[in-house]
């Protein structure tokens, strides 16, 4: 392949990380080629059926490609511990941003799977398509769906991906067919040995094997094409047909093959199916339904702290309390969505920071004589221009009601999506939230 065939590899940063990424084509719609776990960005050139896929992509499209932090050719993630889902979508707008892109079909392979639907169900507005590629929205068993992710599971995918990471060992759960080529095996273990070492690969892909993103899948609201390999062993095609059958409108292909990958062979149908869904997608409207993790705080004793200090004092503390929770909320780059008279509302892309927000703003309200109590839930809520509704809303607000002082407490939706992250939970049981159908499973963040 000629030089100049090969596009520059250029860089976003996301703070002071830079984020290595690539743009070819100049079709009238944006496409984000997303990698798996072993994909080196500057790789994919030398290994000529990848290249010829993704110059067949650029004829139609601007295929936008990119290594996420701590992959590749990118730097690795600074700053406070967020789940890895969560640092993905922070790289995947700062690499839009830089070259303009507005709106993006996202396609994604097995391990981005889960990341891609988040963000597709968190950024209707800068996603204009989702496809999937042998996918799962969640690699643990049923049995278990419910708990706190177990360390069994995780520790076992670790010792596993460790101990194979960038040898032929892997070869039989990903690649089975093209393994079956000397040429290929080289290129592809050397493709997985630069973008990550065995320890690197076996944390991030054991951190990726606890999520569990079915409850999501409602709330995606693009068009969704779900293509599924039917030999491809894990995940199962079963998986592939459980995440159609729940993301409204899905359309699900099975296609032949055992290999990971769209472009491995045999490659011709699932390259021209995706094709025809490009090519339906022009003109394609947003929804002003998204995705959203939702914080309430409140004041502990407000009413007993007004009778003490007086109206003046109480004035100027709801207006000291307003300044550090804006500052706050922005800091961990939240939307504060308004005062509740002794607390906020406030919306993050993710509970991660939501989490870390809470945390922070707890502690820096503490000094002025103010405790707080906090609640966090993720669910799908109904943009009202800045305000925001749905009973996603509702829950999050009664989860408060339940909440005891000092404490930030969640949903059994939030554990399974921080997974990886530093966070712990301790259970505070099964409740009944006011107004709101059944019992809820609730969780306490641990200091």
């Amino acid at each position: 392949m000629g030089v100049e065939e090969v596009p520059e590899t250029r860089y976003a940063f996301v703070g002071d990380d830079r984020v290595a990424y690539q743009v070819l084509g100049a079709g009238d719609m944006d496409l984000l080629l997303i990698g798996a776990s072993g994909d080196a960005l500057e790789m994919r050139w030398y290994w000529p059926p990848f290249a010829d896929f993704i110059h067949r992509l650029a004829s139609n499209a601007r295929v936008i490609m990119f290594d996420r932090r701590g992959m590749g050719s990118s730097e690795r993630a600074s700053g406070e511990a967020i789940p890895s889902w969560e640092q993905w979508a922070d790289d995947v707008r700062a690499v839009l941003d830089a070259v303009g892109s507005q709106r993006t079909v996202l396609l994604s392979g097995p391990d981005g799977g889960a990341p891609a639907i988040l963000f597709a169900a968190s950024h209707p507005h800068r996603t204009r398509g989702l496809v999937l590629v042998n996918a799962a929205a969640s690699w643990i068993p049923a049995a278990d769906a419910d708990l706190y992710p177990g360390q069994n599971e995780q520790a076992g995918v670790r010792e596993f991906v460790s101990q194979s990471w960038g040898t032929p060992a892997i070869a039989d759960m990903s690649f089975p067919d093209s393994a079956k080529d000397p040429a290929f095996m080289r290129w592809a273990m050397s493709s997985l040995r630069l973008a990550y070492n065995p320890r690197d690969a076996g944390a991030l892909l054991a951190e990726q094997s606890q999520m569990d993103v079915r409850h999501v899948l409602p709330s995606v609201k693009v068009p969704t094409l779900v293509l599924h390999r039917e030999g491809y062993p894990v995940p199962p095609v079963d998986d592939g047909r459980y995440i159609a059958e729940h993301i409204p409108g899905a359309r699900f292909v099975v296609l032949p093959g055992r290999d990971v990958h769209l472009w491995m062979e045999p490659s011709q149908p699932g390259v021209e199916t995706l094709e025809g869904f490009l090519a339906e997608l022009h003109g394609s409207s947003t929804s002003d339904r998204a995705l959203a993790s939702i914080l309430f705080t409140d004041f502990v004793g407000s009413t007993r702290h007004l009778s003490t200090v007086g109206d003046r004092a109480w004035r100027n503390l709801l207006d000291s309390h307003d300044v550090i929770a804006r500052t706050i909320v922005e800091q961990y780059f939240g939307n504060l969505i308004k005062s509740t008279g002794d607390g906020i509302l406030a919306t993050f892309d993710g509970p991660g920071r939501a989490i870390r927000c809470a945390t922070a703003l707890r502690d820096a309200l503490r000094p002025l004589g103010i405790e707080i109590r906090a609640a966090l839930h993720t669910g799908e809520v109904e943009m009202r221009g800045s305000d925001i509704a749905g009973i996603a809303v509702h829950i999050a607000a009664r989860i408060l009601d339940a909440a005891t002082p000092g404490e930030l407490w969640v949903s059994a939706a939030v554990p399974m999506l921080v997974a990886g992250a530093g966070f712990a939970f301790d259970v505070r049981g099964e409740r009944e939230l006011k107004g709101i159908e059944g019992t809820w499973q609730l969780f306490a963040v641990r200091a």
